[in-house]
């Protein structure tokens, strides 16, 4: 079965068109103008190719392995053929698993809960919150943040090599940071891992919407992403690789579509005999137009053609760079050095300037929408401003006086659907900003920075 989608003949284009493209936002000056969403690295557009395939679904949506009707036949299809463009994308192996989940969070959170006893996992403090923190059941050894990627492979190599007992080990590590943009060794600290009897789990949220990730090539064990960070809305996430930790685990969550049969004992209790198939963790009514939209989003970056959509990036990302060294007050932070790969993230702090009221600044005033903050990596981003470990670093920082260290940064990050325009827009109120200063004051609300429009 299969549904006529609206987009299967749209052409590509550079940038891909996304969604929100004409939307205009009020500035605190007076006046609209286009916004400018250059915040890609905490939820990205939505593709028009996904918005327009889920459109021509959602008259045909149904219960998924509930019914008999043609409509929960129809969705149940589709539900198994998006777990199918899931895995061509990742370039799965035949036996690996694609289990659909929240987000990469909770993907990393139910391999966490699918851990044989006395697994110890290695993470580097250079992780996402998502992958840094759901390890609470296991030993866990954190590693410093490399300051070069052969320096992450021989830290993890001494780590693994050191560890006691010498039992089942597990690695996290990024793919791409979502602070600095960098990409890491996955290959080599995937070898490293399985040289020393571990496992490896790609945290790929930041790396798949910019580079092809293949299972098979980079020889991880698993890989998890998020469909709100790949242009694709409605909240759903994958878990992908090698299924016998899964099937040996107790399900994520207990309930229907987890178990195959449950049965009454004599003695009033319940039996039950859970499925070992991908299902096995996807207890409840399944997110299929999540689903749906997420293979929607891998089919069109993958008939966009990732040559050409890294070598776009790249020209972004270089104008970006060269726009902000221009900038004398202005830092980039980095662990891997200027010339280290990256893609369409980077983060940096403006002397003189608290990034909380920078950030609101660029939004009331210009209409660019960017992030500040620790951007949930609190340990990353602390070691590379060199802050006090204690200090508050959202919002409601305190103002940093010219010279001082900010407490928290800036992040700008774009993609496919990122405009030329909306990079240059960028680079000229960074630049007019720090020449020209705010021209509205702003203060702390709700733990917001907001223009004060009370004067």
């Amino acid at each position: 079965m299969s549904v006529s989608t609206a987009a299967a003949d749209q052409s590509v284009c550079a940038p891909l068109p996304v969604l929100g493209r004409d939307v205009t936002v009020p500035l605190v000056t007076g006046g609209e103008v286009a916004y400018a969403a250059l915040d890609y690295a905490a939820s990205a557009p939505a593709l028009q190719r996904v918005w327009d395939d889920v459109a021509a679904y959602a008259p045909y949506y149904g219960s998924v392995h509930r019914g008999a009707g043609y409509l929960s036949q129809l969705s149940t299809d589709l539900f198994e053929n998006a777990r199918q463009t899931v895995a061509e994308f990742l370039d799965c192996r035949e036996s690996d698993q694609v289990v659909f989940t929240r987000s990469t969070t909770d993907s990393l959170n139910l391999l966490a809960a699918a851990l044989p006893a006395g697994c110890r996992v290695f993470v580097f403090e250079a992780e996402h919150h998502a992958s840094l923190l759901p390890w609470t059941n296991a030993q866990v050894t954190y590693l410093d943040a490399p300051r070069t990627p052969d320096e992450a492979v021989a830290t993890l190599e001494r780590a693994l090599a050191d560890r006691d007992p010498y039992g089942p080990a597990l690695v996290c590590v990024t793919g791409a940071s979502n602070v600095t943009g960098e990409l890491w060794p996955v290959r080599e600290l995937a070898a490293a891992s399985h040289a020393h009897g571990a496992r490896i789990v790609l945290d790929a949220a930041q790396l798949a919407p910019h580079h092809p990730v293949s299972v098979r090539e980079l020889d991880v064990d698993w890989v998890a992403f998020s469909g709100h960070k790949l242009y694709a809305p409605f909240g759903s996430g994958v878990l992908a690789g090698r299924a016998d930790w899964l099937r040996e685990a107790e399900p994520y969550l207990a309930g229907g579509g987890a178990s195959r049969r449950v049965t009454r004992r004599q003695d009033g209790g319940v039996d039950v005999e859970w499925h070992e198939t991908a299902a096995r963790h996807e207890a409840g009514s399944p997110n299929v137009i999540g689903a749906y939209a997420i293979a929607s989003a891998c089919k069109a970056l993958t008939e966009a053609g990732f040559d050409s959509l890294v070598a776009r990036e790249r020209h972004l990302i270089e104008k970006v760079r060269t726009g902000l060294a221009e900038v004398p007050e202005v830092r980039v932070l980095s662990l891997f050095g200027d010339d280290a790969p990256r893609v369409g993230v980077i983060s940096f702090v403006v002397d003189g300037w608290n990034s909380s009221h920078f950030a609101a600044a660029l939004s009331a005033e210009y209409g660019i929408g960017v992030r500040d903050g620790l951007f949930c990596a609190h340990p990353l981003v602390r070691t590379l401003l060199g802050s006090d470990p204690q200090t508050q670093g959202e919002c409601g920082a305190p103002e940093a006086a010219p010279g001082e260290k900010s407490l928290n940064a800036i992040r700008v990050s774009f993609g496919a659907g990122t405009p030329d325009e909306h990079v240059e827009r960028f680079l000229g109120a960074v630049k007019e900003l720090v020449r020209d200063g705010a021209r509205w004051n702003y203060r702390t609300e709700d733990g917001r920075c907001v223009p004060d429009t009370s004067a």
